[in-house]
């Protein structure tokens, strides 16, 4: 028991670590706000360990089936609700528009939030950075 307060006072020592006596140091010279960069930049194969989520409902192989969800094979830079072997919810084929990066990272951020209707009952990919890499690595498969 004599162990525990030692532990205690050596862990509140290390928890000052690496901080400034200064907060205003901490702060951005400028005066924007800090914008916190991935510590990894994605890529397309971490991609594809954020694809595993999807391959319940999707494929992505080229000529691959459809699951529950469309086959994702080309899905970077289609047409929305553009593949003719599918039956999309009229929700999507209302959407219109392409899937560029843009509206793909919106659609997997929260799907049923940008396309209310939608029959993709997928609750999202929250991190930033692993919709970045499953975007990355939709696109490789599409060559």
């Amino acid at each position: 028991m004599r162990l525990a307060p030692v532990l205690l006072a050596g862990a509140l020592a290390l928890a000052g670590c690496g901080k400034s006596d200064h907060p205003a140091d901490d702060a951005p010279a400028s005066g924007e706000a800090a914008v916190e960069a991935p510590a990894v930049a994605p890529t397309a194969a971490m991609g594809e360990q954020v694809f595993r989520r999807c391959v319940a409902c999707h494929t992505v192989e080229k000529g691959g089936s459809n699951g529950i969800g469309p086959n994702l094979h080309g899905i970077v830079g289609a047409a929305v609700a553009s593949k003719p072997d599918f039956s999309y919810s009229g929700a999507m084929k209302a959407k219109g528009g392409v899937w560029d990066e843009a509206a793909l990272d919106a659609y997997l951020k929260a799907p049923m939030k940008d396309v209310p209707g939608t029959r993709m009952a997928f609750a999202g990919v929250i991190d930033p950075a692993d919709r970045k890499a499953l975007i990355l690595y939709l696109e490789e498969q599409s060559k």
